[in-house]
Formats: structure tokens, C-alpha cells, sequence
């Protein structure tokens, strides 16, 4: 199964028998088959036929609208994908099966990103990553023991802190310059990548998990509301470091991002340009589809870690005394 991603301006998607045509003006940009197409992605101004849009909802293939910079404006789902009997279950979890799996998940997170360190300390030894790498071993230590959701909150907060204060030190193209994470705007092209690898990243899990039949509001770590699919921030948590971070680090080191031609400056923040959101989208497809060998031997692409987790946490909701078990890398 795969993913259509439309990140050019003016497209136009129609349908033509079990095919999903892209096309720009007069030029074919190309065609999907349906029976394989597990959603489709729409940033910025791009137009979908009724027909297309019909057979999609026929298909259970739901349809994401962002902004160009990856902001969630909604999604179109079919009308029978409710989520009502899972969410009675999701509702009656006890604070103690809620409180084990966010324990689970910001451990996961905190590991995922020392692993990372790690591998570039290995690579370019640094005391600022050494440090970060102790503070993040401390940090995963106390996240074991926290026994209130804000305690949590607080040490993945701090862990964030760490292991950003160093990403810096992994970066080699002195045209990136990176002392922090910013968010709202992001302040520079790093952070500009990580914001848009996340929205990315999180549509992709909640598009997951509404085909699960999960309620997205509803979590374990974050809090949800009408506003916040918290679900969705809950599962990113473990993939962060290992599919987005790692993403930036080789694009930059590799020199395949360019400072000066892929970004530009507005709105007080820094953005990824139309040139820029299709490099670094077709280099994320291309990690995406890489294989990796699972714990049964199995070869599986990376796409398959997402539905695998989100079905996990679905099995937890049915039967918490299974518990979750986060994705980590070693």
C-alpha cells in the first residue's frame, strides 16, 4: 500500500477507472492505482473531482487537507469508519493502564533520541553530546518511577531540552546553524525540516488510526480535546528521533537540502519553499519505503511500523493487561 503526497500548487486529481490521475496544467504528474492507495495527502491549493473523492470514500482511503507547511486543516473519512465501540473501551481504561503506557512511550522517546546521540558520538565525539547522552539516561531512569501524568510531561520536556541542546553538534553544513528547537514559527531551516517531518508524521498516525476504528481524542500521555487528536501525539513520541530527526540529519550532512535555495523567510519564521517540500518529501517516501527486518525475521517496509504500532495500542485498549510495548531502535 502507498501513499500519494500532492505537495505542487494547482494540481488536479481526477479519476479514470481504477486510476487516480495527478495532473499540473496540461502534464501528467502521475497515476496511482486505487486498489493500492492507502491515503492521500493534499498541501496547499490542489483540486480533488467528486468522483475521485467518491471512490476514495468507497475505497476507505481518507483524504488529508494541509496548508503547504503541513498544518492539518481536516480530513475526509468515510461515514461508516466510527470509532464508538472502541471508545467506550478507550474511555474505561483505568489511570493506572494510562499512566504504565505513557511511563512506556516517554521512555521509548528518551531512548530513541539517545540512541541517536549515540550513534553520532561514535561518529564525532563531543562532551556536549556526552552530557546530553548522561542527562538522557537520568531522565529515562526517573520517567520509570513518575507516578502523575505532569511528572511525566516535565521529564519528557526535559529530555527534549537535552537532546536538542546537542543536535547541533551532529550537523555539518555550517550553512545550518541550529542552538534550539522552535516551533511556532520555526526559526530556521532545521527547525523548519522537523516541523514539517512531524506534521507529516502525525497526519500519517491519525489517518492510521481512524482506519483502526480507535478514537483519536483519547490517549494515554497527552491530553485531547475537540481541538487535539491526542492519540496521534501520543504514537509520534516513539517515532520522533528514528524516522524524522535521523531524516534531517542526512539530508543536511549529505548536503542534499541547500539553505539558500530550499527555505524562505516569512511571517517572522522560517518555511520550507515548493522546492524544498518536494526534495525533502520524496526523500521521506524513499526512507519510508525502506526495508528492515522485524523481531520474527520478517522483512517489512518502514511505512508497516506505524499500522504495527497503532494496532498494538488497539490491542492494548481491548486487553490492557497486554500493556504497549513502543517502537525502539537499538
Amino acid at each position: 500500500m502507498q501513499t500519494l503526497y500532492i505537495s505542487q500548487q494547482g494540481c488536479y486529481v481526477a479519476l479514470d477507472g481504477e486510476l487516480l490521475v495527478v495532473k499540473q496544467r496540461d502534464a501528467l504528474l502521475c497515476e496511482v492505482q486505487l486498489p493500492l492507495l492507502e491515503m492521500m495527502l493534499i498541501f496547499g491549493k490542489s483540486q480533488v473531482t467528486t468522483q475521485a473523492i467518491r471512490s476514495c470514500l468507497w475505497r476507505n482511503i481518507p483524504i488529508v487537507y494541509l496548508s503547504r507547511m503541513g498544518y492539518c486543516y481536516g480530513r475526509i473519512i468515510p461515514i461508516a469508519r466510527g470509532y464508538r465501540q472502541l471508545a467506550r473501551y478507550q474511555q474505561q481504561l483505568s489511570f493506572v493502564n494510562r499512566l504504565v503506557v505513557a511511563r512506556c512511550i516517554v521512555q521509548a522517546k528518551l531512548k530513541n533520541s539517545r540512541v541517536i546521540l549515540m550513534r553520532q558520538q561514535r561518529r564525532r565525539a563531543s562532551s556536549t553530546l556526552a552530557l546530553a547522552i548522561d542527562s538522557l539516561q537520568y531522565l529515562i531512569q526517573q520517567a520509570g518511577k513518575a507516578e502523575r501524568i505532569e511528572q511525566l510531561m516535565g521529564y519528557e520536556g526535559a529530555g527534549a531540552a537535552q537532546y536538542f541542546s546537542a543536535f547541533g553538534e551532529c550537523l555539518d553544513d555550517s550553512d545550518f546553524l541550529f542552538v534550539g528547537r522552535s516551533r511556532r514559527p520555526p526559526g530556521n531551516p532545521v527547525n523548519s525540516m522537523l516541523s514539517f517531518g512531524y506534521q507529516v508524521l502525525w497526519n500519517h498516525l491519525l489517518s492510521l488510526i481512524e482506519l483502526q476504528g480507535l478514537d483519536p481524542y483519547s490517549a494515554c500521555l497527552h491530553e485531547g480535546n475537540s481541538r487535539h487528536a491526542a492519540l496521534a501525539s501520543d504514537l509520534i513520541e516513539e517515532f520522533r528521533a528514528p524516522l524524522v530527526d535521523s531524516l534531517v540529519l542526512y539530508l543536511v550532512n549529505r548536503h542534499l537540502m541547500r539553505a539558500t535555495d530550499d527555505f524562505v523567510y516569512r511571517d517572522g519564521g522560517c518555511y520550507l519553499n515548493e522546492s524544498g517540500r518536494v526534495k525533502f518529501l520524496n526523500h521521506f517516501v524513499q526512507r519510508m519505503e525502506e526495508t528492515i527486518t522485524n523481531d520474527f525475521g520478517e522483512t517489512q517496509p518502514k511505512w508497516d511500523l506505524l499500522n504495527q504500532q497503532v494496532k498494538a495500542f488497539k490491542q492494548f485498549v481491548y486487553d490492557p493487561t497486554l500493556g504497549y510495548s513502543p517502537y525502539q531502535i537499538r
